[in-house]
C-alpha cells in the first residue's frame, strides 16, 4: 500500500518554515541542542530575543519543531518533518556552490 503524497500546497507550509536565515540556524541548533529554550537560542546565535521568537513561533506553526513546557522554560525538539528538513540542509550544504555554465 502507497502511502498517500503531500500535495505542493501541504508541502509549501513546511518549505515557508525554512525561508529565512534566522530559521534555518534555529533548525539547525534544536537539532545539537534538544530541550534548548529561546532565550538560549538567541544567545547562541546573536540575536534578538523577539526575532527569536517570533521565527521560532512561525517554525512551530510549519510543523518543524515542537515545544515542551517544564515548569517555566519552554524546551524546544525537532518534530519528524524537522528531522527530514535539518538532514536535507545538512546535505545540501555539502554541495557547495555549483557552476552556473
Amino acid at each position: 500500500m502507497n502511502p498517500k503524497l503531500k500535495t505542493a500546497e501541504q508541502m509549501q507550509r513546511h518549505f515557508k518554515g525554512i525561508a529565512n536565515h534566522y530559521r534555518i540556524e534555529i533548525l539547525l541548533l534544536v537539532e545539537k541542542e534538544k530541550g534548548i529554550t529561546v532565550d538560549e537560542i538567541a544567545k547562541s546565535i546573536g540575536a534578538n530575543f523577539k526575532t527569536i521568537s517570533q521565527h521560532t513561533r512561525y517554525l512551530v506553526q510549519a510543523g518543524l519543531i515542537q515545544k515542551q513546557y517544564r515548569g517555566n522554560r519552554v524546551a524546544h525538539a525537532l518534530s519528524p518533518y524537522g528531522k527530514i528538513f535539518t538532514r536535507f540542509i545538512r546535505e545540501f550544504q555539502r554541495i557547495g556552490p555549483l557552476s552556473l555554465k
